[in-house]
């Protein structure tokens, strides 16, 4: 049956991650235990209040969180402020921290009016950040059977799948394939994961989340932002994408300008944490003027 080949590759891709874990384990709990594992910690310098009056803009969040300004609408993409991800056993978060502070703190976002959550993976959908942002004025839109496991506090929880396609505040949000799964255990396979293409105002930006290299996105430009990762790779690829095939992906959209995310924030991966951004502006060679170098936290404006 088709579902039972969608359930082996699914299990098939979450044994390999949770198998790359097993041997950092121990660390991570001695981590976790020696710092509390929920703590905020201290935040970065950023204040991206000032988004709300910026036109087109957008800031990357570290990980794969996005601020994305487009029309009137703020939205954020998965946003993890965290300084640790993981489940939470007895008070306590297990699993890897950040690797620098978190460039902003909530009180130093603008008012949010939209969320999206591409999968349930724990570096994705982080409840203690969206318990945070929860209230009544903000929209959240996340993948299929994923609703239980946004905190309560929200207008509104919206599950889109596939070929969805939702209207939140004049922006439209159409829901795509990525080549990934989603999940919060080596076992729990089956719960959606979604790309997210945003449109409003003639402005077009392309939020893939985490994929493998794909077709799904070639011809769906122009495109004027594509925030791709470009991290986790290793020794992952049939999950996440290198570097180079994000490069591929994204001239097959085609994209105006690449924002490079999921990178140099946790470390989740075996590659070294300056070798996506190295990979990828040597991929990108004369054309490298169209990827977005910013600092986690720092506003970008076209």
């Amino acid at each position: 049956m088709a579902g039972d080949g969608r359930f082996r590759r699914a299990r098939d891709k979450a044994r390999g991650a949770w198998r790359f874990g097993v041997d950092r384990l121990p660390g991570m709990v001695r981590d976790s235990v020696r710092d509390g594992g929920v703590a905020p910690g201290a935040r970065g310098g950023f204040d991206l209040r000032e988004a709300a009056g910026a036109g087109y803009a957008a800031a990357w969040l570290g990980h794969g969180g996005l601020l994305l300004r487009q029309g009137e609408t703020t939205c954020l993409v998965d946003p993890v402020l965290s300084e640790r991800i993981g489940p939470r056993i007895g008070g306590r978060v297990i699993g890897p921290g950040r690797l620098s502070a978190a460039p902003v703190g909530v009180d130093r976002l603008p008012e949010i009016d939209l969320v999206l959550i591409t999968h349930a993976h724990y570096d994705h959908l982080d409840r203690a950040t969206l318990e945070q942002l929860a209230r009544r004025g903000t929209v959240v839109v996340t993948s299929r059977r994923t609703r239980r496991l946004i905190p309560r506090g929200f207008g509104s929880v919206i599950e889109l799948h596939w070929d969805g396609v939702v209207e939140v505040g004049g922006v439209r949000v159409s829901a795509l394939r990525p080549e990934h799964w989603g999940g919060r255990t080596a076992v729990d396979v089956l719960r959606g994961c979604n790309s997210y293409l945003v449109e409003s105002d003639g402005r077009r930006t392309l939020a893939p989340g985490d994929t493998a290299e794909t077709g799904e996105f070639a011809g769906l430009g122009p495109i004027d932002l594509a925030a791709f990762g470009i991290g986790a790779y290793s020794p992952s690829e049939h999950h996440h994408a290198t570097p180079e095939q994000v490069w591929g992906m994204f001239r097959s959209v085609p994209g105006e300008r690449l924002l490079p995310v999921h990178h140099s924030t946790f470390e989740i991966s075996g590659e070294r944490v300056e070798e996506p951004m190295a990979r990828l502006l040597a991929a990108a060679g004369g054309e490298a003027g169209r990827v977005v170098r910013v600092e986690a936290g720092e506003l970008w404006r076209p």
